[in-house]
């Protein structure tokens, strides 16, 4: 079993910056591949980035390229995502989610999800 605790969402003007986290817990909790993804007020789940286990492979969505940044510390067994240049279409709850392998857009099966975190950008 994996937890994961996502944290650091709030309130923030256009342009502004957020920097997530996603401390994972649990067995094994380091060898799992990460992905961010986020659900915006009567929109889908959509995928925003993904970190494999060692962080060596990142991916993004297009929407967020240049820039959001997904990173990891494995000493510390935490994902972040920092996010810079903030626009109001990037309000939605964002969550964490582990899986074995990393996977990109269009994929929602993972094994483990997080509570999320609401991420409110104002005009």
């Amino acid at each position: 079993q994996v937890q994961l605790v996502e944290s650091g969402g709030g309130l923030v003007q256009a342009g502004g910056s957020l920097r997530l986290s996603c401390a994972a817990s649990g067995r094994s909790a380091s060898n799992y591949a990460i992905s961010w993804l986020r659900q915006g007020p009567g929109k889908e789940r959509e995928f925003v980035a993904g970190i494999n286990w060692s962080g060596g492979s990142t991916d993004y969505a297009d929407s967020v390229k240049g820039r959001f940044t997904i990173s990891r510390d494995n000493s510390k067994n935490t994902v972040y995502l920092q996010m810079n240049s903030l626009k109001p279409e990037d309000t939605a709850v964002y969550y964490c989610a582990a899986d074995r392998l990393m996977h990109g857009p269009g994929v929602y099966e993972y094994d483990y999800w997080g509570q999320g975190t609401q991420v409110t950008v104002s005009s």
